[in-house]
């Protein structure tokens, strides 16, 4: 019996390396797997192991056997050389798992390998909503767990969510999603990809797209799942480092419809109710990045991102009062005047240099007394509450000030409502020793009449 029958046995029980001249589908999937298989001290299986070794040893005998070791040699894969510009050292310390169906069903590589034929379509504000859902929760980092919804809790599954792929890709596979684009092009829920050959697991990383902090685009809003937990943050292009080798891309599922959300910018008015306090969509984002494209980068400590905030109010009252509007046609919230100026380059830019013009200043109101009181009477709880703009509230929050309650303000008290008003009267209300919903920082008549007796 030669050696070769010897082995005939093993070849027929053991899995053997895909070619890697092969081009088929169940080769370049099986690649895939090979080169992302974790090691035992960082979550692999020692079964896994034991069954490359298996392998190795296997084609090692054969090559022994066929032609004195040459065939064996022949069949090992060289180590993948550096993507130029790069660096072999971990981009952002959060190794990935391998392709892994929901919750970590495993059916075969090969379905998770390519492009669904069908992927449901996903909007730009669908994408960075789940991006900030992971954010809100506070997802812990994980290579192999799952959160609730079934995606793997690591960089490259983050992505997989937000993209809604209904598998856990990792960062060689997502291109396979995407079309590549330039950083020109780039858009709330565009991704940037580092793969880095030299440790494609530990030393790959892929970010989330959320929309330029400059004008100078030099940083960007990066949604990432990174150690300890999902982060968004203020993050310089293209990353903190192997900046030169990220690379962007657009999933090709984008949906591309005329409600702004999809491939190409609303040119449209969403409507009011899109921003304002409590807004959280992607026009929020795309409202900002157009106040910044204008000279209103100087108001945004970080963003434009999609949660409404008072730089994006503030924002785009200077935007408003440089065309010279006044009052309720300057009052922070976009209308459709406003929003046609923006996404059709109209009118005049914020000019970071000069004082803005002041807002028309309203006559101060002097609050009756309630008779036989000395106290002042209470005007209405609809003065009050997120957007209000009036003269009470500047009254209310002078009175918070003298009564020693004003420690959450950092300018004002004004007549626009915000949320120091709110915290400061909630500590008011909670010194007298108010709980639940009589200290809920909204003035009612007992507030009001203790705050001005």
């Amino acid at each position: 019996m030669t050696r070769t029958d010897q082995l005939a046995p093993l070849l027929e029980f053991d899995e053997v390396e895909p070619e890697d001249d092969c081009i088929c589908g169940g080769c370049c999937a099986r690649r895939r797997a090979r080169l992302h298989a974790a090691p035992v001290h960082e979550g692999g299986h020692a079964a896994a192991r034991s069954v490359r070794r298996r392998a190795a040893v296997l084609m090692a005998a054969v090559g022994t056997a066929l032609g004195g070791g040459a065939a064996g040699a022949a069949t090992a894969v060289a180590a993948p050389a550096p993507t130029p510009g790069g660096s072999s050292s971990p981009s952002a310390g959060t190794p990935q798992g391998e392709v892994s169906g929901l919750y970590g069903e495993s059916p075969s590589a090969r379905s998770f390998a390519a492009p669904r034929a069908a992927a449901a379509p996903v909007t730009r504000a669908q994408i960075i909503e789940r991006a900030q859902r992971w954010v809100d929760q506070k997802v812990p980092y994980s290579m192999s767990r799952y959160w609730s919804d079934g995606y793997r809790q690591d960089c490259s599954g983050f992505v997989s969510m937000a993209w809604g792929l209904g598998s856990s890709q990792t960062t060689w596979t997502l291109p396979s999603f995407a079309d590549r684009i330039g950083k020109a092009e780039l858009q709330p829920g565009d991704i940037l990809v580092y793969n880095n050959p030299a440790s494609p697991q530990s030393g790959s990383h892929v970010t989330i797209f959320g929309g330029w902090t400059d004008s100078s685009r030099t940083r960007y809003v990066a949604y990432e799942q990174t150690s300890p937990s999902t982060l968004k943050r203020s993050t310089p292009y293209a990353y903190w480092n192997n900046s030169a080798s990220y690379v962007p891309y657009r999933y090709k599922g984008l949906s591309t419809g005329g409600n702004g959300s999809g491939g190409t910018a609303s040119t449209s008015f969403p409507g009011a109710d899109r921003f304002g306090p409590g807004a959280n969509n992607a026009y929020v984002t795309q409202l900002g990045q157009l106040l910044v494209q204008r000279g209103g980068g100087r108001f945004y400590g970080e963003g434009p991102g999609p949660r409404w905030s008072e730089a994006d109010r503030r924002a785009t009252e200077a935007f408003q009062l440089a065309q010279g509007w006044r009052g309720s046609e300057a009052d922070g919230i976009p209308g459709k005047a406003t929003w046609d100026y923006l996404v059709n380059g109209k009118g005049r830019n914020i000019d970071g240099g000069a004082p803005l013009p002041p807002p028309p200043v309203n006559p101060p109101v002097t609050p009756p007394v309630t008779p036989g009181t000395g106290a002042q009477a209470f005007p209405g709880a609809d003065r009050f509450g997120p957007g209000a703009n009036n003269d009470w509230v500047r009254l209310l929050g002078e009175q918070l000030v003298r009564k020693g309650y004003g420690r959450f303000y950092t300018q004002g008290p004004g007549p626009r409502w915000t949320e120091a008003d709110r915290r400061n009267v909630q500590a008011f209300q909670e010194a007298q020793g108010w709980r639940g919903a009589e200290a809920d920082g909204y003035p009612g008549p007992d507030t009001w009449k203790r705050l001005f007796s």
